[in-house]
């Protein structure tokens, strides 16, 4: 696990997003709902965030299921992950206040 790459990837606001997800929800899928991006795009995205060292898979069936590998980068990097991901919660918070002043 490199920090230079676990940052390149949670630099990404995809990634971010995907991140974010599974810190709240634990196990998701590999193609979740919410996300409009091309299969392939999103399958790029993933293969940065695992081979960053931040995500493990789980295959089912078909199927894959992406966890975040919490406490391997908390043992690696302390502190780093929830302070990204603390720092980045009042911009998503900021654009959903804008998005919703302009209506």
């Amino acid at each position: 696990m490199d920090l230079v790459a676990v940052l390149h990837a949670l630099g990404d606001p995809v990634r971010l997003d995907l991140v974010r997800r599974m810190a709240a929800d634990g196990e998701v899928p590999c193609s979740p709902q919410h996300l409009n991006v091309p299969r392939s795009t999103l399958s790029n995205h993933w293969r940065i965030l695992r081979e960053a060292g931040i995500t493990s898979t789980r295959p089912e069936g078909k199927a894959r299921y992406m966890t975040l590998r919490r406490d391997d980068l908390e043992a690696r990097f302390p502190g780093v992950l929830e302070t990204i991901l603390t720092a980045a919660a009042p911009e998503a918070a900021v654009g959903a206040t804008s998005a919703g002043q302009r209506q």
